[in-house]
């Protein structure tokens, strides 16, 4: 019997406490595998060692018990702390863990006698106030220019400051008040500049401008024309940064979650609203264990990411969760209250938002579907999977080449075929083809897929180049119906004795055709490949039918709009003349009208949202 057979759950179990706190489980070697918190400790833990568990991962992790120990705490918001702060240390390889050590750089104003602004990053050693994280250091330089020219602050080094007896260019450019030299400004004119600098910081545009207006009206009483003059210059300035805000956004300070997953990675993209714009935004890419859910991945991020002390990172003053966060979170209201109680309640979040949050969350989940498709494209990702497809296949040779047909037709008109190519660095675009298959009967989709497999392979024949692109595996997106026209094409090949028939794959959909429920079907014999739903070579394969399905689709409806000509303004519904007109006249023409955003066209007079979303659609199908 071994050790990890030697832990007795039952008596564990037995006396431990229904308070809140943290549990560790250890491998045989004394390695923490896991971590978590729990609001009762003893049912929480109970719940590993139910007789029936149905998750892989967690028999996996029961499997590997050796050892367990728990620390209580007072609320569930300090269990939160704690575990997060377990995870951090102990890396277990079991937990979802996020690797971020990035140090994120923060605007200073120093606490000297004359403060100044200064970019940093790294340890707070400087006693002053940090403002931030920005994303990166353009952030920060950018935002230090823009203060440069609103609030004359010194930005220099200090050993040059002390080094000054006459002003420099800066204070000739009236960038710095010149606190450096006796005589230029008092230290009270001096201060009051940097605290409107610090309000700036904190996003109180508004009421920066109001203080500047009621100083401008001061001086100007008192006949301080010279000073007046230069609060109203920066009350301009600033009105010109609102203007731009009004572009960019309102939302002073903001993080925006996004959050997307496939193919075994899952993806979390991060907005970063600032001073009412976006002033950055970065992707990061969690390491999953197997058969962890979206719950946990989210809920894992959120905390090693907004509790990581070892960054220094400053707290929003709220925080928007992924739309369809409802989903996400098993307890919404209440995973979220414990989640704010740990971070102080310095935070709001929430994920049911409209006008422009709602803007920033659809701009973040945008992203994050993007980063998710360019890693899942990244070569060393490719590689791996293909290595492991190999595996399964049990190749004698590497895959070079693979190809996916799909057939896409509405009740059985405008029938298109694609094919995908994909090479060992991923899609190879410039081979994709679509075929617009004709003669066949309405609906026949195994008629669609014999014609485009001889549209294919009988002109590649012919050629030397269409010789040396013959694919090693071809995947069909179908059944076995599908898989046997490719068979009967393939056995009647009348090809020279050294051109070999490229391995034949059907990608069969599962009952409820969700992702990581196909099956893989081997021509001939007609047997399943059996691949867990999160083996990398399953992966790879959903990729490419993936891909297959989209370039298909996207033909369809290409020619299905040429038909039936919806390209016409005319043709849309609910567009009369004077509408028409109005788009037109307000957008500059037909073109302008086809590549407008939603947002612009119900900014026309008399288009609803509703409208702007029918037209903007029309001219997305063509």
């Amino acid at each position: 019997m071994t050790e990890k057979q030697l832990f007795d759950a039952k008596a564990f179990i037995q006396h431990l406490t229904h308070q809140p706190g943290v549990y560790r489980m250890y491998d045989d070697e004394g390695v923490v595998i896991y971590v978590g918190k729990a609001k009762d400790l003893k049912k929480r833990v109970s719940s590993y060692f139910r007789a029936t568990v149905d998750r892989p991962k967690t028999q996996t992790l029961v499997r590997h018990i050796a050892a367990m120990d728990v620390t209580v705490t007072n609320t569930e918001a300090e269990a939160l702390i704690l575990e997060n702060n377990f995870i951090k240390k102990y890396r277990p390889r079991y937990n979802v863990l996020l690797r971020d050590d990035k140090s994120y750089p923060y605007i200073l104003v120093s606490q000297h006698q004359h403060p100044r602004l200064a970019f940093h990053r790294g340890t707070r050693r400087e006693k002053g106030e940090y403002f931030g994280p920005f994303p990166n250091g353009v952030a920060v330089r950018e935002s230090l220019r823009l203060l440069q020219k609103l609030f004359p602050v010194r930005q220099c080094e200090d050993s040059y400051y002390r080094a000054r007896s006459r002003p420099c260019l800066q204070y000739q450019l009236k960038r710095c008040l010149a606190p450096c030299v006796k005589g230029y400004c008092s230290d009270e004119e001096y201060q009051e500049q940097v605290d409107l600098a610090k309000s700036f910081l904190q996003g109180k545009n508004q009421q920066v401008i109001d203080q500047l207006v009621v100083k401008m009206e001061q001086a100007s009483t008192q006949l301080e024309f010279e000073r007046a003059a230069r609060f109203r210059d920066q009350i301009g300035a600033l009105r010109k940064v609102q203007e731009r805000n009004a572009v960019t956004g309102n939302q002073q300070e903001l993080d925006v979650i996004g959050f997307a997953r496939r193919g075994g990675i899952a993806a979390i993209h991060l907005l970063f609203i600032r001073e009412g714009a976006v002033q950055g935004s970065r992707s990061y890419f969690p390491k999953l264990p197997s058969d962890t859910s979206d719950n946990e991945v989210l809920l894992a991020f959120l905390l090693q990411f907004y509790l990581n002390d070892q960054v220094g990172r400053r707290l929003p003053r709220e925080i928007i969760l992924p739309a369809d966060n409802a989903a996400l979170l098993l307890d919404p209201e209440h995973d979220l209250q414990v989640l704010e109680q740990a971070l102080a309640q310095q935070v709001r979040m929430t994920h049911n938002v409209r006008g422009e949050r709602k803007q920033y969350q659809v701009l973040a989940q945008k992203n994050a579907l993007n980063a998710l498709e360019s890693k899942l494209n990244q070569a060393s990702t490719m590689s791996m999977r293909l290595q492991q497809l190999e595996q399964v296949l049990d190749v004698a040779e590497p895959i070079q080449r693979m190809e996916c047909f799909d057939i896409s037709h509405t009740m059985g008109q405008e029938t298109v075929a694609s094919c995908v190519v994909f090479d060992r660095q991923g899609p190879k675009k410039s081979d994709y083809r679509r075929f617009n298959i004709k003669g066949i009967t309405p609906g026949d989709d195994y008629a669609a897929m014999a014609q485009a497999l001889q549209r294919r392979f009988d002109a590649a024949l012919k050629t030397p180049e269409g010789l040396a692109a013959l694919p090693d595996i071809l995947f069909i997106d179908g059944g076995k119906g599908q898989l046997s026209q490719a068979e009967a094409y393939f056995e009647q090949w009348a090809a020279p004795k050294h051109i070999h028939a490229p391995l034949l794959i059907g990608v069969a959909k599962g009952e409820s055709r969700k992702p990581g429920l196909e099956t893989l079907i081997l021509a001939g014999s007609h047997q399943t490949i059996p691949l867990a739903g999160d083996a990398p070579a399953l992966h790879l394969v959903q990729h490419i039918r993936d891909e297959s399905h989209r370039f298909a689709i996207t033909g369809h409806r290409q020619r299905r709009a040429k038909v039936k000509r919806s390209s016409k303004l005319e043709d849309i519904p609910g567009i009369g003349a004077k509408r028409r007109q109005k788009l037109l006249q307000n957008l500059g023409g037909l073109q302008e009208v086809k590549q407008a955003s939603i947002d612009q066209l119900s900014a026309v007079p008399g288009i609803s949202r509703e409208i702007a979303e029918t037209i903007y659609h029309a001219f997305r199908d063509e």
